[in-house]
């Protein structure tokens, strides 16, 4: 999952995301909270321009899956941030891209190893925006380091090959979830 900036969390606390913690939900270290596998809320968004799905790869410079293939961009909300607005802004800030507006598909959850001693167990809102063909795309280098549209066929071949090129996350949802995520494919 994308690392957030600094996040303005309760009282004006920075550098920290909502996880629960025995029951309740309570803002944590984001470092921590991967360290611990605590469970956590998140968005992942899937921008789709007709049968293809916009997917990103993750900067080198990234605290986990640095240089992996992932679904169009995803990330932390900020506390009382809505899904929708978390979507809109990380594609601006990872992607470059505006004038989308994401929809609420599905909401999954998932634990998944994700390296160097850190496991992601998030709760995520799955959210989708359909791309028209002038769509800008604008990857901020800190953040993606290539983009590429694919067709789902293609990219079921792609992980089938090569399943260390692409995130945990990205996996699990086209392996667990596709039905959910797509209900009418891509």
């Amino acid at each position: 999952m994308t690392a957030s900036r600094s996040q303005p969390g309760p009282q004006g606390m920075t550098d920290l995301i909502p996880a629960w913690v025995a029951g309740e939900l309570v803002p944590v270290d984001k470092l921590e909270v991967h360290r611990r596998g605590l469970r956590h809320p998140a968005i992942s968004v899937f921008v789709t321009r007709g049968g293809e799905i916009l997917l990103q790869r993750r900067a080198e410079t990234k605290y986990h899956t640095p240089g992996l293939w992932t679904n169009t961009c995803c990330t932390h909300p900020n506390w009382g941030e809505s899904a929708v607005d978390c979507a809109t802004r990380r594609l601006r800030e990872e992607l470059g891209i505006e004038g989308l507006v994401p929809t609420l598909s599905e909401t999954v959850e998932y634990r998944a190893d994700v390296g160097g001693g850190l496991t992601e167990h998030e709760v995520v809102d799955i959210l989708m925006a359909e791309a028209g063909p002038d769509l800008r795309v604008l990857p901020v280098p800190e953040e993606v380091q290539d983009t590429r549209w694919i067709d789902l066929a293609s990219l079921d071949r792609e992980i089938a090959a090569a399943p260390e090129r692409f995130t945990p996350w990205l996996r699990i949802y086209l392996a667990e979830h596709r039905d959910r995520i797509f209900p009418a494919g891509v």
